[in-house]
């Protein structure tokens, strides 16, 4: 299963603020499958670690938390994803200015 640079950022950003792989699935709108194989694959790259709920009933549950590898992580990806956002940005702007051109030029 190959995952995205984009989807490794999304799960980064909440992992540590949820309550489970339950949770994060629900928040992103994948399958516990999904997010198990993602989880285990940043916890495989050193990104994460898992802690069980001290105060849990079940104690399957696992709370995330970042490592400071996984924070490092974290900001790389979310400035590759800003600098991708602004790109996207300015190409929209300049789709923008082209449609507007073209419709004053029809105005004509």
């Amino acid at each position: 299963m190959a995952i995205t640079e984009e989807t490794y950022f999304q799960v980064l950003s909440i992992v540590d603020k949820c309550d489970g792989q339950q949770d994060i699935a629900t928040r992103m709108g994948f399958s516990i499958g999904k997010i198990n194989f993602i989880v285990k694959a940043l916890a495989d790259k050193g990104f994460i670690k898992m802690t069980n709920f001290a105060t849990s009933e079940k104690k399957r549950n696992y709370k995330y938390l970042l490592t400071p590898d996984g924070i490092s992580e974290k900001l790389t990806l979310t400035e590759t994803f800003i600098e991708r956002k602004k790109v996207e940005y300015e190409q929209l702007q300049q789709q923008l200015a082209e449609t507007q051109q073209l419709m004053t030029q029809q105005r004509i």
